[in-house]
């Protein structure tokens, strides 16, 4: 899967030069993540990290939740925007890359600022504390189950504190949405997007950053719950 679909090489390169440089820890796990070959789930895109800081820090999160550890990239990006105090709770079905994660985690010096948990998402959600709502949220839709992208986005947006974000990552599944015969997740992406779209508590937008940025931000004038 592509982190940027339908963009050259020499503009990939290009606006890459044109993006807050890889520190060390990341440049480090951007070389682990690769040699581990093809796993089914690449990192994010390293534009996409530095947005994740800046956004971040620009929101002044406290409590980020995110679904999709995976080598711990992106979970990476949101801890270095976040203050003193502040912390990331972070999720992944699979344990496989918990040490590659947690040793770049550990060396850019935020480990203190992440936890981390394996297992089934529902039952982890369910054990986080209602209080306080989540300030940022991101949803990796590679790292979850086609099925389940509806029921998760549906398990957060109450959590959400008015105001807060909430991103989703892979949006464009490597350019298959955008196909009139989509080809494996893509149906499910497509279906996903369209409720994302349609939901009116949040405010929305795709964007082509890395392979697809969704950007919902939790409305202050709906703070009910979605109607049926």
């Amino acid at each position: 899967m592509t982190e940027h679909p339908g963009m050259s090489s020499r503009l990939r390169d290009y606006l890459l030069a044109h993006a807050e440089p890889p520190t060390p820890a990341q440049r480090g796990l951007i070389e682990a993540t690769a040699a581990l070959g093809d796993v089914g789930r690449p990192r994010i895109a390293h534009e996409q990290g530095v947005f994740l800081t800046l956004l971040a820090q620009a929101i002044d999160a406290t409590l980020v939740v995110e679904f999709g550890t995976f080598t711990g990239y992106s979970t990476l990006a949101l801890a270095r925007g976040l203050a003193a105090g502040s912390v990331v709770y972070t999720n992944d079905v699979s344990s496989e890359w918990t040490c590659v994660a947690r040793q770049a985690w550990a060396e850019a010096g935020v480990l203190h600022r992440i936890r981390q948990h394996v297992g089934p998402i529902a039952g982890w959600l369910g054990a986080l504390s209602d209080q306080p709502l989540i300030d940022l949220a991101l949803i990796d839709l590679a790292a979850i189950a086609t099925g389940d992208h509806i029921d998760c986005w549906e398990a957060l947006v109450p959590r959400m504190r008015p105001g807060g974000m909430l991103l989703t990552s892979r949006s464009l599944c490597a350019g298959e949405v955008g196909q009139d015969q989509p080809t494996g997740a893509a149906p499910a992406v497509r279906e996903f997007n369209a409720h994302v779209l349609s939901d009116e508590r949040v405010s929305s937008v795709l964007l082509p950053v890395g392979d697809g940025l969704t950007l919902a931000r939790r409305r202050t004038d709906f703070l009910g719950m979605r109607p049926e």
